[in-house]
């Protein structure tokens, strides 16, 4: 099936990064709610900065300690702002794409002493199964020439481009390094090959 999407709402929305209009899609893949917010015009532009942001429930809500995710979010809309224009997409693929009920098993699992890709392995699961052909349909629908992605993920770079959109450059993000989340982004580095210094964790 060729994903569609449409673009059936466009709010304002103020937040402590500034003003954003918050566009609501509709798709014929899934019944998820994915969004974008936008700041300033971006239409017909290059090197716009944009983060693809997966929903972590956890993490962008309760400000769980055990991922970077809640971190990045804030982080990304910082950089937005700072630039003065962008966008972050707000994709409904929780837990790498396995969702709510296996991520919280994956981290009982984790509890046990797996690592993150393996207790997803142990699942059922691929250590990813996030997609971002909606990621690509909405950037496409925005008008934007060409992206600065904000990511330390190669395989995102890769995908988005394999999906016709134009990563001129990447924006590296990286938030503190703690006690409960270094094993974490230690496998982030070492198997799944993200951009990420965690040379000084003990």
């Amino acid at each position: 099936m060729t994903a569609t999407i449409e673009d059936k709402v466009q709010t304002r929305i103020p937040t402590k990064h500034g003003e954003f209009i918050l566009h609501y899609y509709s798709n014929n893949l899934d019944d998820k709610e994915h969004v974008a917010f936008v700041k300033a015009d971006v239409a017909g532009r290059d090197d716009v900065p944009v983060r693809i942001h997966s929903e972590c429930f956890t993490g962008d809500v309760f400000g769980s300690r055990r991922c970077d995710c809640g971190e990045q979010l804030d982080m990304a809309l910082g950089i937005i702002e700072r630039a003065g224009y962008g966008v972050l997409i707000y994709l409904r693929q929780e837990g790498r794409g396995i969702g709510l009920l296996k991520k919280l098993q994956a981290y009982n699992l984790q509890d046990q002493g797996l690592d993150t890709v393996d207790a997803n392995l142990k699942l059922g699961h691929l250590a990813d199964e996030r997609q971002y052909d909606i990621a690509a349909l909405i950037l496409n629908s925005l008008q934007i020439h060409s992206v600065r992605l904000i990511t330390n993920n190669p395989q995102k770079i890769t995908e988005l481009t394999q999906l016709g959109i134009q990563v001129n450059d990447r924006i590296a993000i990286q938030s503190p390094i703690h006690n409960d989340n270094a094993d974490y982004l230690k496998t982030k580095v070492e198997r799944l090959r993200h951009m990420l210094n965690v040379a000084d964790t003990q």
